[in-house]
């Protein structure tokens, strides 16, 4: 599974790929806003750190605006994944984009049938909203679930991006469930590493290979 970062936070981002680890990074509005810079300046820099899919989301609401922003943006860098919401104007700008040879993602998507409306407008992602689901008192994961199957049914290549991640629990049923991606906020892309056991352990050993004398070096 792929593992992108969901941050506009260009320190954050830069920290994390340096890992090896990062396979892409997602921004939308919100991150960007919280950034406080201009919009392009950080994709650009973003592009500059992390050789992977970028998304940068349209803001126009009709479907001449997002394909005029669409292709805009993905003049920026070739790694720019537009993103698109699933509405009918979103889609078909999908559909415009997919065949200009423009990588899209296709954002807020909280159904299966939704998600098959993407696959079929060419969508080269689709970013089920996990979190925002189990919000509301619903079972985001089953909607993974439920898009892998149909996906696999009919050979749609689209690529599952799990989104609104909020736990390394939300990581681990993705990657059991079968999404191609997840994007994680910083946190708790950190969190993955952790485990009570993997500290406790490395300080026994450490003990022991202190009460030795030697030295590797």
């Amino acid at each position: 599974m792929l593992l992108f970062i969901d941050s506009a936070d260009i320190g954050d981002i830069r920290a994390l790929a340096d890992t090896g680890l990062v396979d892409g990074v997602t921004t939308n509005p919100s991150l960007v806003a919280k950034s406080g810079r201009k919009f392009e300046e950080v994709l650009a820099e973003i592009c500059a750190v992390v050789d992977g899919p970028i998304s940068a989301e349209a803001v126009a609401t009709d479907y001449d605006g997002m394909l005029a922003e669409g292709r805009k943006l993905a003049k920026i860098h070739e790694n720019i994944a537009v993103k698109l919401p699933l509405t009918p104007d979103g889609l078909k700008a999908c559909l415009a984009l997919s065949e200009e040879g423009t990588p899209v993602n296709v954002t807020l998507c909280f159904s299966p049938v939704q998600a098959l409306l993407a696959a079929k407008a060419g969508a080269t992602f689709i970013s089920p909203f996990i979190g925002r689901l189990d919000d509301g008192a619903q079972d985001g994961m089953e909607l993974i679930r439920e898009i892998r199957t149909i996906y696999d049914n009919y050979g749609f290549e689209t690529q599952i991006l799990a989104a609104s991640i909020r736990s390394v629990t939300h990581v681990r049923l993705c990657a059991i469930a079968g999404a191609d991606c997840a994007t994680l906020p910083p946190a708790v892309f950190k969190s993955l590493y952790k485990h009570p056991l993997t500290d406790a352990g490395l300080e026994a050993f450490l003990k022991d290979w202190k009460s030795t004398g030697q030295s590797i070096l």
